[in-house]
């Protein structure tokens, strides 16, 4: 069968779908969008069903009103033929050299207390001298695979989850910061896979992955006890404000306090005691 002259098909397009699943998921009608990006309903319309061929300036607007994360911007830019725009290199990377050593530095003027940086995924990627100080007191640091996993040192009953006060409630707590710090508000594939990978440690229950509004705390209190002492911590994090690189977007430094006068008397006392 000929199509007749004049007819015309929707054809979709990468671009077009993966703009729709984000509209979908941030709840905006194509008006919403309209709106917030300063763009016609109907362009985005014609862009979403295929009938129109965004411009790259197009799509960069409508993934900021979007607040779609770097990662997959570059993503959109690439379905709709582009390439992409933010660069994704490792830490070590000349032009994230700035962004490091300004962590190495806050990392430094943590000390006593630990301080660590992670990616999207909890893989640590800098750490201060007190960080491997305070876990090595009850886990054997050097024995465990890199990049280490935060997570599953507190989930693994052979790292720190025997030393954690409260440990349920502890686990439980984290697995609902997965949710409330994922880029975007939105569980990518490989948090996906850790998560699966944490709900396999024994007495994780299958609840904990789909957290209530009460599991969202300010804040998560971490007690360590080990030979009938106890200390008592809470964290910090900290990211990079208007980041240029998907690194940097990514990064988190998270630095643990002392929650108590105790617990701050006692820290550098309970290293010195317990370190191997």
């Amino acid at each position: 069968m000929t199509m007749a002259a004049g007819d015309s098909r929707t054809v979709s397009n990468p671009a077009g779908v993966l703009l729709r699943q984000w509209r979908d998921m941030r709840g905006k009608t194509q008006l919403d969008l309209s709106f917030d990006a300063g763009v016609s309903q109907k362009h985005i319309s014609f862009v979403e069903s295929g009938r129109s061929v965004p411009s790259r300036q197009m799509l960069l607007d409508l993934a900021q009103a979007l607040d779609i994360p770097l990662r997959e911007r570059n993503g959109l830019l690439v379905a709709a033929g582009y390439a992409p725009l933010y660069a994704d290199q490792a830490l070590d990377a000349p032009v994230m050299g700035a962004i490091t050593k300004a962590l190495q530095r806050m990392l430094r003027q943590h000390e006593p207390f630990p301080a660590i940086v992670m990616d999207r995924h909890w893989n640590v990627l800098l750490a201060n001298d007190a960080a491997p100080l305070l876990f090595g007191c009850f886990v054997d640091m050097a024995a465990r695979p890199t990049p280490r996993n935060i997570l599953h040192l507190m989930f693994d009953p052979a790292g720190l989850r025997p030393f954690i006060a409260n440990w349920a409630d502890t686990a439980r707590g984290l697995l609902a910061r997965v949710y409330r710090e994922a880029l975007g508000h939105v569980i990518d594939d490989k948090t996906k896979a850790l998560l699966a990978e944490l709900s396999r440690y024994p007495g994780v229950k299958p609840e904990w992955r789909a957290p209530c509004p009460s599991d969202v705390m300010p804040m998560i209190p971490l007690s360590f006890v080990k030979d009938g002492e106890r200390l008592n911590y809470f964290s910090m994090v900290t990211t990079v404000g208007t980041p240029q690189t998907v690194m940097a977007e990514e990064l988190r430094l998270e630095c643990l306090f002392p929650a108590d006068d105790a617990t701050e008397a006692a820290h550098g006392r309970f290293i010195e005691a317990h370190s191997t």
